[in-house]
């Protein structure tokens, strides 16, 4: 058999592409153990990632994680978790015994992970169990605090593999969302969604509504022959409300009032809120001006969803 050479498979004057270039990459998907003491946070925690759209399993066998990764690895990737989380502690009672076993082995199949460990101080863990009343799940016959040792010494190696360890002792439940995100997603899940919606009031207010706003000071396009068929999206409406006087400065004082609340709501942990422009029948008015206010309110960086609950009722 004689060396030939490799057809020339690509016309003349375009150049080959190197057989070594590099395919699109993918984003590796993340798995986070949640685990540690009782009463230290877990629960709060894992609700936390569950409003940065992480897949959250809780009390999961440690025995049940190599299946549970499953996830991230089969299937297309379209389908394919990215962002699973575990909470496994000692409420797994026998099956929580090999998970230090588990995890060596998730580590030899090249599944990488993170563990985030949740610590608080005995007095802190007592006054907490003493406030909801429920004994602690290592108490048994004994007292709380003899759960509590059991269960520092059942956690000490998964503590010592911790890749992060946050003490909520002196944490409030807002500081606590806080540090979780800081961990697991940095400054990038510092995000208020803010839901805009146009509503009529002779339908009743919405039950949701975190702010009302009552455009009814506004000539209303009903009584225009011509405008009174159409809605606040379509452009004839919206030019004859946003026309009318007072009604842009409205929108941005408006808007520049919120700033303050909605950065206060970040500060807060509170991660959603809802607008609600109302007008008579939420079909004219409020649907121009929620448009206004969500278009303004994107300009200034805000993740703004616009709906109209009513409007096509009439």
């Amino acid at each position: 058999m004689t060396d030939e050479p490799s057809p020339i498979t690509v016309p003349a004057g375009i150049p080959a592409l190197e057989a070594a270039a590099e395919g699109p990459r993918r984003t590796a998907p993340q798995l986070l153990i949640i685990t540690g003491m009782s009463g230290a946070g877990r629960t709060r925690a894992a609700a936390v990632l569950e409003d940065l759209d992480w897949y959250v399993v809780d009390n999961l066998p440690a025995q049940m994680l190599t299946h549970l990764v499953g996830i991230l690895t089969s299937g297309p990737a379209g389908e394919r978790a990215q962002r699973l989380a575990a909470v496994v502690d000692v409420r797994g009672r026998e099956f929580f015994a090999d998970v230090v076993q588990v995890l060596d082995g998730l580590r030899d199949a090249g599944i990488d992970y993170r563990i985030l460990f949740l610590d608080a101080s005995d007095e802190v863990l007592v006054r907490r169990f003493e406030q909801v009343r429920r004994p602690h799940p290592l108490q048994g016959d004994g007292r709380i605090l003899d759960g509590i040792a059991a269960e520092r010494a059942v956690l000490g190696d998964l503590r010592e593999r911790a890749d992060t360890v946050i003490d909520t002792s002196e944490l409030n439940v807002h500081d606590l969302a806080r540090e979780v995100r800081t961990v697991v997603a940095g400054a990038s899940a510092d995000v208020l969604r803010v839901q805009v919606m146009s509503f009529g009031f002779k339908y009743g207010l919405p039950l949701d509504a975190d702010h009302v706003v009552d455009v009814r000071f506004l000539s209303n396009p009903y009584w225009v022959t011509e405008l009174r068929h159409l809605t606040g999206r379509d452009a004839p409406v919206r030019d004859y409300v946003l026309g009318l006087p007072g009604a842009v400065t409205f929108v941005e004082r408006y808007v520049d009032a919120l700033e303050p609340v909605l950065s206060g709501y970040l500060g807060e942990e509170k991660r959603y809120v809802t607008i609600a422009v109302g007008c008579t029948g939420g079909k004219h008015r409020s649907v121009a001006i929620s448009e206004a206010i969500a278009g303004r309110l994107r300009d200034r960086g805000h993740q703004v969803a616009v709906s109209a609950r009513d409007l096509g009722k009439e």
